[in-house]
């Protein structure tokens, strides 16, 4: 401390939990300074999860599905998340199955660049399944 003092810095405990306590002399604003900074570095270079949604109709014409096929394709080299859903209208939640057929194609279409997070689900009038990019290797 008689050190510090003479500098005119301040004594900073470093590791107080280390045997002997770690300390450093050095500019307590200056130290928080670079602290805050490397906080702030290490939230902007953590990958930020976006999730892209692209909903069809259990009826869904091949020109609309390829055209949105390629959207998620698009999505997914990109690096994000896609949400697909079929969503059901009225008394259109009798074909479930052209909804979950629709769906397993639309998993295997993207096979080559992306993995299913689960298998299509119905969740009220909506079946989801969601698709996460492969790694690059």
């Amino acid at each position: 401390m008689l050190r510090a003092d003479e500098l005119g810095l301040d004594l900073v405990e470093i590791s107080p939990n280390a045997d002997p306590p770690v300390c450093k002399i050095v500019d307590f604003q200056k130290f928080l300074y670079q602290l805050r900074k490397k906080e702030k570095e290490i939230k902007a270079n953590a990958v930020k999860v976006v999730v892209k949604e692209i909903r069809f109709g259990p009826q869904t014409d091949e020109h609309d599905y390829n055209f949105k096929l390629k959207h998620a394709r698009n999505f997914l080299t990109e690096g994000n998340k896609v949400k697909a859903s079929v969503f059901f209208r009225g008394r259109s939640i009798m074909f479930k199955e052209q909804g979950e057929d629709l769906l397993k194609k639309f998993i295997d279409d993207l096979e080559d660049i992306a993995k299913a997070d689960n298998t299509p689900k119905l969740e009220g009038k909506r079946m989801i399944v969601n698709l996460s990019p492969k790694p690059k290797k």
